[in-house]
């Protein structure tokens, strides 16, 4: 579900700065958090605006402004303007990078995800605040598939009396075309599928007035020169060579066409903020107009994305950005032209879709009964469709189009998994865990951190105290590439031969730079921290050792979680070899590599030894206690003792080192790295130890098997259960949870099977089948 952001600036003004509010919710639905902030005085970004739009209005370029105003372009202030136009990105960034609006643009951060469909809504009366490129905020650009459009402050619902169009009505007004070619605009509408287009060509007024009464338009149209005149900024679009008028001069005529069910306006012309405010009081849903005066062929080229993609199906807010960045490439001669579109928003509507404008009512026709064919023929039936949607299905799944809806399915599971098991903490393992209360009693006391999370001297305090009670191991999670000063620690770092320190390797195709070990531990005692996470960000894969590029900085090929495992099996006589296909091989347990191709993945790296994650089931996967806990308290030494310490930052204010786990992606359900390397090494010892299943999936073919079993399945449903739609659905239904009860008993036994695509087949099948059957039926 996508969500909605609105962004109010009720009161204030450029040099009274401004009070904000934020709200942020799923679409459709109330907001779940608000919050306040406000934004400083900025005359100075006003006038660099105002500076902009001066050099951008002097390059002239064919505008659809009023004829008498078109110039000769000046391609020697194209350098200019692009030059004033970065000035205002970045004071536009920096203003609002104020202290008063960061809890605005935290609450962004924390509640939004860089994959969410988010529609902004920028909620003003300030002309000057809709006229800035807020596109170009660095938050904004975090998020692909959002994009913002401006709402005044007064919005209203209008009760439609739609009825439903076999096409798509458009009204297409072509005004005063003086020096521009509004017949392009007129061939992208004529190629529009499902779609029926009335043209008026510079028409007089009462021929534009008739004909917004006489029919029921969906989307309205205009191309030709416009501008937005006095003092007020009023909106007025130029008809023909001597007829112009205002929006409110047309208020009748238009607010019936919203009634009727206008969806969308389009104004194809120049400085389109009047027109959009006038129309904005007769409360259409959505309008696009240009912010600024509009060069012929860039007005041209946004309607054709635009059109493209809208009626392709793309969502309508991200139809306008595709069509709008699409514009970059004519910015070599038309600077800033991706900036000219914007949507002006009726907060009470939703945005419709293209095939959601218009709708037909489907004829039923009377049901005639059918003969039943012999089981053989219907089986054989069955199997060939359900070949044929297994083959699509497997071959969809093998370009990776399924790879994001597996990956969810399987976090799905896993927290599924940990409701109906709770393994408990790994007896194995001890937090030591560094948290902000920490780094503020470090720092109260005058500790200087030097870019850590620990002081040297809490450091060698904690050490002293851990070996004091006999550890196994002691793993030390934190990045110290710079020498310590205290002698006594740097005998510790050096003598310790149960602790293992951490660096990170550098990766050149990622453009990843990696970071030193402490000097004082030998390489032999080190471990790299890299994880490896998706696309989406999530960790599900265990990287156990990798061969370190020449230029790294980080000389481990084992994974710090590796490290540690092969020190505490060490202990129990058990030592590492590989076997001869290059598996890493504990005892009798093989940690067998991830292959490419294999569950869910389909087009991934798995270089290195990679393994998938089993997470520990449960609310906890060891004991933990606070640095501070530790350092001020007596504690129990059967604690420590034999156990494996992790030393690592939990802190989320100063040293975040969160991730983003099966168990949730949202900021508040992330989890710090010392707790995944927790995951990874009781996964390992786990194991090795006590037979806990590793995940592993199934050969390829077993999958495609797999797949076809329940296309057959769902085949045979829709016919056994033919006669009876409603009772089909709910076995559908049920059959559906079968299939994911079934996948879920099988990863907890550590088998990763298809559950999406297996799900897409049966569902297939059953419509196929029904369909099939359907037209047999009206056949007979």
């Amino acid at each position: 579900m996508g969500k909605l952001v609105v962004l109010k600036f009720s009161d204030g003004s450029f040099d009274k700065g401004f009070a904000v509010t934020l709200q942020i919710g799923a679409e459709g639905e109330l907001p779940s958090s608000e919050i306040a902030g406000r934004l400083p005085p900025a005359m100075e970004l006003l006038q660099i605006y105002r500076e902009w739009q001066s050099s951008y209005l002097k390059m002239g370029n064919r505008y659809r402004l009023s004829a008498d105003k078109v110039q000769v372009t000046n391609v020697s202030i194209v350098q200019d303007c692009d030059q004033t136009a970065y000035i205002l990105r970045s004071h536009l960034n920096s203003w609002l990078l104020a202290p008063e609006f960061r809890p605005v643009r935290e609450k962004w951060l924390e509640q939004l995800l860089p994959a969410d469909e988010v529609r902004v809504i920028l909620q003003t009366d300030n002309r000057d605040l809709q006229r800035l490129p807020w596109h170009l905020w660095d938050v904004m650009e975090r998020y692909r598939k959002a994009e913002i459009a401006i709402a005044p402050l007064r919005y209203e619902r209008i009760a439609s009396k739609k009825t439903l169009n076999h096409k798509v009505n458009i009204l297409a007004i072509l005004g005063n075309s003086q020096g521009i070619n509004t017949q392009r605009d007129k061939a992208l509408l004529e190629a529009l599928p499902g779609a029926d287009v009335s043209f008026l060509v510079e028409p007089q007024r009462k021929e534009l007035n008739d004909f917004l009464w006489q029919k029921n338009w969906d989307i309205l149209f205009f191309a030709g020169h416009s501008s937005s005149q006095g003092n007020n900024g009023a909106g007025r679009i130029f008809l023909n060579q001597t007829d112009s008028l205002t929006i409110s001069e047309l208020k009748y005529a238009l607010r019936k066409a919203v009634e009727r069910g206008l969806q969308l306006a389009i104004f194809n012309s120049c400085d389109g903020l009047g027109l959009a405010e006038q129309l904005a009081d007769l409360h259409i849903p959505q309008i696009i107009v240009m912010r600024e005066p509009v060069p012929d062929l860039v007005a041209q080229e946004f309607l054709k994305y635009f059109l493209e993609g809208f009626a392709a199906g793309e969502r309508f807010y991200l139809a306008v950005r595709e069509a709008r960045e699409q514009l970059q490439g004519l910015e070599d001669k038309f600077p800033c032209a991706s900036w000219l579109p914007v949507i002006c928003q009726n907060l009470a509507e939703a945005p419709s879709a293209w095939q959601d404008i218009t709708g037909r009512i489907a004829v039923k026709k009377a049901v005639k009964p059918i003969a039943v064919s012999s089981f053989v023929r219907n089986f054989t039936q069955i199997l060939l469709t359900s070949a044929v949607i297994t083959t699509i299905v497997v071959g969809v799944r093998f370009f990776g189009l399924l790879q994001r809806w597996e990956l969810q399915a399987f976090d799905g599971m896993m927290r599924s998994r940990s409701v109906v098991i709770d393994e408990g903490p790994d007896p194995r393992l001890l937090l030591v865990t560094i948290n902000d209360a920490d780094i503020a009693a470090q720092r109260h006391e005058g500790e200087p951190l030097k870019g850590t999370s620990i002081s040297d001297k809490y450091l060698n305090l904690l050490l002293d105290k851990l070996q004091q009670h006999q550890p196994q191991a002691i793993g030390l999670d934190i990045y110290r590439d710079f020498p310590a000063e205290s002698p006594d620690l740097i005998k510790r770092l050096k003598e310790t031969d149960n602790l293992i320190g951490v660096c990170k390797g550098s990766y050149a195709r990622a453009n990843t730079t990696g970071i030193a070990p402490p000097p004082e531990i030998p390489d032999f005692r080190l471990g790299f921290s890299d994880f490896v996470n998706d696309e989406d960000g999530v960790v599900r894969r265990h990287l156990l050792l990798m061969e370190q590029e020449a230029a790294s900085p980080c000389p481990a090929n084992y994974a710090f979680s590796t490290q540690l495992a092969i020190h505490y099996l060490h202990s129990l006589g058990i030592q590492p070899q590989f076997t001869s296909q290059g598996d890493l091989q504990l005892g009798r347990t093989i940690l067998q590599r991830l292959r490419s191709r294999r569950g869910g993945y389909q087009n991934i790296d798995t270089n290195g030894g990679q393994i998938l994650l089993n997470y520990r089931s449960g609310k906890q996967v060891a004991e933990q206690i606070t640095l501070t806990q530790l350092l001020s308290a007596p504690i129990n030494p059967n604690a420590i003792k034999n156990r494996i310490v992790l030393i690592g930052v939990a802190a989320k204010g100063d040293f975040p080192d969160y991730w983003a786990t099966s168990y949730g992606t949202e900021l508040d359900k992330q989890q710090p790295g010392v707790l995944l390397q927790a995951h990874m090494i009781s996964q390992i010892l786990s194991a090795v130890l006590d037979g806990r299943s590793l995940l592993v999936t199934w050969h390829p073919l077993a999958e495609v098997v797999w797949i076809w079993i329940w296309a057959v399945a769902g085949g045979l449903l829709a016919w056994q259960i033919r006669h009876s739609l409603p009772r089909l659905v709910a076995i559908v239904i049920v059959s559906s949870g079968i299939v994911y009860i079934i996948c879920l008993s099988l990863l907890i036994r550590g088998y990763w099977v298809p559950f999406v695509p297996s799900l897409l087949t049966l569902l297939g099948t059953v419509s196929v089948t029904s369909i099939q059957y359907s037209k047999l039926r009206s056949q007979n």
